[in-house]
């Protein structure tokens, strides 16, 4: 999926109704199927760009346009089918169900998209397997390790073959063996997919390992040299 953000700005408003502008006249752009590593201080807008790029949130000004698509102008079911049908989402804490089995947790996309449910359960146990849990599908978040539901979430986010992976913090709260192998799982299935995958992290280790990196700073994104 290619993407291409123009003067985008996104703003809030605080508890005494003062506007906090966030993203201040943003530009980006990147070819379908790249790896986008997003650094920079907490609190400079990394996680609300991701959220807009994903559609979870509107902005105030500017194009933010995808295939041709701009989802300034989708409306909230359309933005809403966008989300289910093209991005896959990662986040610093997996968010599983703990009631439901990995397995499970995988399908529920699916599901939700009307899919028809033996083939749903086929495609999860194929991609339980490509994030080598094939053997631990049966077990519930609580018997898995953090790296190991990390996983699950990967498998969840990308069970619906999206075109575009937004993951923000992926590997925050794994220890940094941990965090490595997960990385290596999200960029192989990067590759092998031709998904474009954007990501959020202060790791400057595994940021080198995208293909571009940016900082993100005062409400604008700037490209970082390849060392």
């Amino acid at each position: 999926m290619q993407i291409k953000v123009s003067n985008l700005h996104k703003s809030y408003l605080d508890g005494e109704g003062r506007k906090l502008h966030i993203l201040r006249g943003l530009n980006f752009e990147v070819e379908s199927g790249s790896s986008v590593a997003i650094l920079g201080a907490s609190g400079t807008g990394k996680s609300t760009f991701l959220h807009v790029l994903g559609a979870l949130e509107s902005i105030d000004e500017g194009e933010l346009i995808l295939d041709g698509t701009n989802l300034a102008n989708l409306s909230r079911d359309q933005a809403a089918k966008f989300r289910n049908c093209e991005v896959g989402f990662i986040f610093q804490f997996h968010q599983l169900l703990q009631d439901f089995t990995a397995l499970e947790n995988v399908m529920i996309p699916q599901l939700i998209n009307g899919k028809e449910s033996e083939s749903v359960r086929k495609k999860s146990i194929d991609i339980l397997q490509k994030v080598g849990l094939g053997k631990r599908s049966v077990h519930k978040p609580a018997q898995l390790s953090g790296g190991e539901q990390q996983r699950v979430a990967i498998a969840r986010a990308l069970v619906n073959s999206p075109r575009i992976i937004l993951a923000d913090e992926p590997t925050g709260n794994l220890d940094e063996e941990t965090g490595i192998k997960v990385m290596e799982v999200l960029l192989r299935l990067n590759q092998e997919n031709d998904t474009t995958l954007i990501m959020i992290t202060h790791n400057t280790n595994l940021a080198s390992e995208m293909r571009y990196r940016h900082l993100m700073e005062n409400g604008q994104l700037h490209l970082l040299p390849n060392d």
